[in-house]
């Protein structure tokens, strides 16, 4: 699977993009951002509230409880602000 990070989540966890194989466990956008954070200090800081990053799958912005079946791409930003 690949992850791309965006902003300051990109900076916390520094790096840009990773090819993670995730456990079978991991089944939804939820249970990604849990697992991520349990990879260490960088995770646990980018991660710390996870209500707040937004997720897309494929490009595609999906909530918290989407599926990751068939995902190529998961890309995490933080909130995005208008102006």
């Amino acid at each position: 699977m690949k992850l791309v990070y965006f902003a300051w989540v990109r900076e916390r966890i520094g790096v840009s993009e990773e090819d993670l194989a995730l456990p079978p466990d991991v089944a939804t956008v939820r249970d990604l951002l849990a697992w991520l954070r349990g990879r260490g200090e960088a995770y646990e800081a980018a991660l710390r509230h996870p209500d707040v990053i937004r997720v897309a799958i494929d490009r595609e912005h999906v909530d918290h409880g989407e599926r990751l079946a068939g995902a190529t791409e998961i890309a995490l930003f933080p909130p995005m602000t208008g102006g």
